[in-house]
C-alpha cells in the first residue's frame, strides 16, 4: 500500500511544493486513524476522520461549517451537528422535541436497491419511490418469476410497456371504480383462498397486467408516478420523473450507465464490474457511486473554474487539487476504516483464520477496484482509485449504512381490498384473489437496499436511545426518517441504537464490537457484570 501511495505521490510531485500538496491529498483521502480503546463517554464511538485542513475550509471548524450549510440547504430545522467532539460527531437538538415528533428526514448521499429485490419491486433509481401502477408492479413480478430471471442479473424491461394508461389524478366516483371481470370469472371460481402455494396466472393475464389492462378494482386509489427511462438508454435504471432522471444522470449515473450515451470509458468492463458486485457484495455499487459522484462534481467545478484566473487554483499535472478536495468533501465527512479491517468476522470463520479471511476481503476489494478503474478511470482524479481510498470508502458504508426500506403499494392495495364492506369485498376478490394466490406469501415485498445518510450517520449510539429510524405511512421514498422516542430537550444529544437494544448485555456488547467500540451508556453500565 505504501508503494501504491508513493506512485500517487510520484505522479503528482515534481518539486517540494507539489509534494506538500499531495501530502494533503493523502491526509484527506487516507483516513486510517487510531480509535480509542477506552472512553468515558456514554456513546463510546471512535473519532471521525482526521481531515486535512485543505479539505474542510482550512480550519478545524470546517466540518461544523459544512454541516451548518448542509442543514440549511436541506431545511433540517431544530438540529445542530458537532463534528469535533471527543468521541466523534454528534447530532444535538436545537429545539425541544416531543415524543413521536419528526426529528429528521435525511436525504441519502448514495443508495442502491439490492439486486435480488429488483425482481419484486420497480422503483425510481434515484428516490426509490414505487413507479408505474399496481398492475405493472404485480404483472412484472409474476412475469420475471415465471421466466426465472436470475437475481444476479439486471431485469430486462424492454418488453414492458412502461406508460400507464392513465397517469391523471384518480377519480373516486363509483363509475370510475367499475371494471370488466369477464376474463376473470373462471379464475375466481377455481382459485384457492390460500396463498401458501402459488397458483400461476395464465400468460395473457400476466401480460395484460403489465400493460395496465384489465384494471384491477379500486387500483386508481393507489396511483403511482409514471415510469421515465434512463437518459443514457440503459435498461437498468428507471425513474419517477424527469427531474429524478436528470439528477441521477448528473450526480452518478452518467459514468455508471451501460447504455449508448454512457460516459464510461468501457461499458463492457463496467458490466463486468456490476456483475462482480452482484455476485459478491453490492456494497461495491455504493462505492462506485461515491467515486463517480466525486469525478462528476470535480469536472463540473473544473469547467466552472476555466474562465477564472489560474493563480486562484493549484494545478498539479492537469489536476486542480483544491477542486478535487472540494468535490470529495461530502464523502470525507463520513467516519471511515478500511473495509477489510472493520468487517465483522462471520460466525462460520474460526478466529485462527481471521487473517486469511481479511486478506481475502482485501483481494475482493482490489478485484472490484481494478474493474471500476478500467471502466471509468479519470487521470485527473487518480487518487480516488487507490486501494487504500477505495477500502476506506467501502468501510464507511460498512460502518454507517442504514437499511433502505420503502413499503410496497401492492400490500396497501390488498389490505384495502380486505377491509372493504363484505359485498364489495366478495365482488372485488373475484378478480384479486387469483392474483394474490399467484403472488404467494411474498406479495407484500418492500423495496430493500442500503444507503448512506449524511446526518443519520453522525448520530451516536445508545442502548437507551431517545430517537429511532421509523417509516411513517406518508413516507413513500428512500429518505431516512428519525422519530423521537421520548421528549428531547434543546441541547440534548439525539441518539439512536445501531442494534436491537432489547438484546441481553453480552449480545449487545458483541454486536457493537463489530462497530469498533464499547458502549458505556447508563443501561450498559447498570447491566454489566
Amino acid at each position: 500500500m505504501v508503494n501504491h501511495n508513493q506512485k500517487v505521490l510520484n505522479a503528482f510531485s515534481t518539486n517540494q511544493n507539489v509534494l506538500n500538496h499531495n501530502q494533503k491529498v493523502l491526509n484527506a483521502f487516507n483516513t486510517n486513524q487510531k480509535k480509542k480503546e477506552e472512553a468515558d463517554d456514554e456513546n463510546d464511538v471512535p473519532p471521525d476522520d482526521t481531515i486535512g485542513e485543505s479539505s474542510c475550509g482550512g480550519s478545524a471548524g470546517g466540518g461544523e461549517e459544512y454541516f451548518d450549510q448542509y442543514l440549511t440547504n436541506r431545511q433540517c430545522r431544530g438540529l445542530k451537528v458537532n463534528p469535533n467532539g471527543d468521541y466523534g460527531k454528534g447530532v444535538y437538538a436545537d429545539t425541544d422535541f416531543m415524543e413521536g415528533d419528526l426529528v429528521l428526514k435525511d436525504q441519502m448521499l448514495v443508495g442502491a436497491q439490492h439486486s435480488s429485490n429488483k425482481i419484486d419491486c420497480l422503483v425510481c433509481s434515484f428516490c426509490f419511490r414505487f413507479i408505474g401502477s399496481v398492475e405493472l408492479q404485480i404483472g412484472r413480478k409474476l412475469y420475471l418469476q415465471d421466466v426465472g430471471v436470475s437475481t444476479n442479473k439486471e431485469c430486462d424491461m424492454q418488453t414492458f410497456p412502461h406508460s400507464p394508461k392513465d397517469n391523471s389524478e384518480c377519480d373516486s366516483s363509483e363509475d370510475e371504480e367499475n371494471f370488466d371481470i369477464e376474463d376473470w370469472q373462471n379464475l375466481g371460481e377455481c382459485a384457492s383462498s390460500s396463498s401458501k402455494n402459488k397458483i400461476p396466472l395464465p400468460k395473457d393475464i400476466v401480460e395484460s397486467l403489465m400493460s395496465g389492462a384489465p384494471l384491477l378494482p379500486y387500483s386508481k386509489r393507489f396511483s403511482l408516478p409514471p415510469v421515465f427511462y434512463c437518459l443514457g438508454g440503459c435498461r437498468e435504471a428507471f425513474y419517477c420523473s424527469k427531474s429524478c432522471a436528470e439528477a441521477d444522470w448528473n450526480l452518478f449515473h452518467s459514468l455508471l450507465c451501460t447504455g449508448e450515451e454512457s460516459q464510461a470509458i468501457s461499458k463492457d468492463v463496467l458490466l463486468k464490474f456490476i456483475q462482480h458486485a452482484n455476485e459478491t457484495n453490492d456494497i461495491f455499487l455504493l462505492a462506485a457511486k461515491a467515486i463517480s459522484s466525486t469525478i462528476l462534481k470535480y469536472r463540473k467545478l473544473r469547467a466552472e473554474a476555466r474562465n477564472e484566473e489560474q493563480g486562484k487554483s493549484t494545478f498539479l499535472g492537469g489536476c486542480d487539487l483544491s477542486l478535487l478536495l472540494e468535490a470529495w468533501k461530502p464523502i470525507s465527512m463520513g467516519y471511515k476504516r478500511r473495509w477489510w479491517d472493520c468487517i465483522a468476522l462471520p460466525d462460520d470463520v474460526n478466529s485462527c483464520d481471521e487473517a486469511a479471511f481479511r486478506m481475502q476481503i482485501r483481494q475482493l476489494a482490489l478485484t472490484s477496484l481494478e474493474l471500476l478503474k478500467a471502466a471509468i478511470f479519470d487521470k485527473e482524479c487518480e487518487p480516488l482509485f487507490s486501494l487504500e481510498i477505495y477500502g476506506h470508502v467501502i468501510g464507511m458504508f460498512e460502518l454507517n449504512n442504514l437499511d433502505l426500506v420503502v413499503a410496497s403499494p401492492v400490500e396497501d392495495y390488498f389490505l384495502y381490498i380486505d377491509d372493504l364492506p363484505e359485498s364489495e369485498k366478495i365482488e372485488a376478490e373475484r378478480t384479486t384473489r387469483p392474483v394474490l394466490d399467484a403472488l404467494g406469501d411474498d406479495y407484500s415485498a418492500c423495496c430493500e437496499g442500503t444507503a448512506f445518510f449524511p446526518l443519520q450517520s453522525c448520530m451516536n449510539h445508545s442502548c437507551n436511545p431517545n430517537a429511532k429510524a421509523f417509516k411513517r405511512e406518508e413516507d413513500k421514498d428512500g429518505q431516512a426518517t428519525i422519530i423521537a422516542l421520548r421528549p428531547i430537550c434543546k441541547g440534548e444529544e439525539v441518539t439512536i441504537s445501531y442494534i436491537d437494544e432489547d438484546l441481553p448485555f453480552e449480545e449487545r456488547k458483541a454486536l457493537l464490537a463489530d462497530y469498533g467500540f464499547r458502549c458505556k451508556c447508563a443501561k450498559c453500565l447498570e447491566e454489566a457484570p
